[in-house]
C-alpha cells in the first residue's frame, strides 16, 4: 500500500509540476492583456511592442527535474531523505550549468555568424552596393539562428518602418554586446549617413577579436574542468572500491545519522566546487 501510495505521489508531481507552470503562464499572459487593455488609447500608440529575446533561459526546467529525481530516489530508490535531497541538489546545479553551456555556444555561434555577415556588407558596400542591399546580400548568405533575424529588419525596412525602432527592436531581441555594436553603427549611418564601409570593417574586426579571445578563455579553462571532474570521479571510484571491500563496515557508516551528514555534505560541497570553478572560468569583457 505504502509502494502505491509513492508511486501516485511521484506521478502526480511529474504531471502537476508542468500543468502549474503552464497555468501560471497563461494567467500572466492575461494578465499583461487586461493591463493593456485598460491603458488609454494615445498611451498604446507610443508604447512599442515589446520584443521577444532569441535565446530563452529555462530557469525553472533543472530545478522541476531535479525535484523529480529526489521524489522518485526517496520514493522509488528507498534512499534517505537526505541523500536524495543531496542528489537532487546535485542535479539541479548541473543542469543549471548544462543550460549555461547551452546558451554560451548559442551566443557564440550567432557572434561568429554576425562576424561573417558584417564581412559581406563590408564587401558589398566597397563595391557600389547600398545599405538596404548590403543587408539583403548579408541575409541570404547567412545561416540559422541570425538569417531570420536579419530578415525581418530587412523586411521590415522596406514595409516603411523606421529603421531606429527595427534596429532598437533587434538589439532587444539579442542582448549582446555585438549586436549593440552593430545596431548603433547601422542607426548612425541610416541617421546622419557617412562611410558605412570603414565603420562595420572596424566593428567585424572588433567581433572577431572578441570571439577569439571567448575561443581562447574556453581552451584554457577546459584543462581545469576536466582536472576538477577527474578529480570528483576519482572520490565515487574510491567510494565504490571500499563499497566492494568491505560493504557491511559501509552500510553500518552510511546507516548512521553522522554517516548520512557527512556523505551529504561532501556530496553537496562536490556540486558547489564544480559550480564555481565553473563561474571562475567565465571571464565578461
Amino acid at each position: 500500500m505504502n509502494d502505491i501510495v509513492r508511486i501516485a505521489l511521484v506521478v502526480g508531481l511529474v504531471i502537476a509540476l508542468p500543468a502549474i507552470y503552464f497555468l501560471w503562464r497563461r494567467i500572466h499572459l492575461l494578465e499583461q492583456s487586461r493591463a493593456r487593455l485598460g491603458e488609454p488609447l494615445e498611451a498604446t500608440e507610443d508604447k512599442p511592442p515589446r520584443a521577444t529575446p532569441l535565446f530563452q533561459r529555462y530557469h525553472f526546467l533543472p530545478w522541476m527535474v531535479a525535484l523529480v529525481v529526489g521524489i522518485g530516489l526517496y520514493a522509488f530508490a528507498r534512499f534517505p531523505a537526505i541523500f536524495a535531497a543531496s542528489f537532487g541538489l546535485v542535479v539541479g546545479l548541473v543542469l543549471t550549468q548544462l543550460e549555461t553551456y547551452r546558451l554560451t555556444y548559442a551566443t557564440l555561434q550567432i557572434e561568429e555568424q554576425l562576424a561573417d555577415a558584417i564581412d559581406l556588407m563590408v564587401a558589398a558596400l566597397r563595391v557600389g552596393a547600398g545599405a538596404t542591399s548590403a543587408l539583403e546580400i548579408a541575409a541570404r548568405e547567412t545561416k540559422a539562428p541570425l538569417r531570420a533575424q536579419l530578415e525581418e529588419v530587412l523586411g521590415r525596412i522596406r514595409l516603411g518602418d523606421d529603421a531606429q525602432s527595427v534596429l532598437r527592436d533587434l538589439e532587444a531581441r539579442v542582448p549582446l554586446e555585438t549586436f549593440r555594436l552593430f545596431c548603433s553603427a547601422l542607426s548612425v549611418h541610416w541617421e546622419t549617413g557617412g562611410s558605412l564601409a570603414a565603420t562595420l570593417a572596424i566593428v567585424g574586426r572588433g567581433i572577431r577579436d572578441r570571439v577569439e579571445v571567448q575561443r581562447r578563455i574556453r581552451a584554457l579553462s577546459t584543462q581545469a574542468r576536466v582536472s576538477t571532474i577527474s578529480v570528483l570521479l576519482v572520490t565515487y571510484f574510491i567510494a565504490l572500491i571500499i563499497w566492494r571491500n568491505d560493504p557491511e563496515r559501509m552500510s553500518q557508516f552510511l546507516a548512521t545519522v553522522i554517516g548520512q551528514y557527512l556523505v551529504a555534505g561532501a556530496i553537496v560541497l562536490q556540486a558547489v566546487g564544480l559550480v564555481w570553478a565553473s563561474a571562475l572560468s567565465r571571464l565578461r569583457y
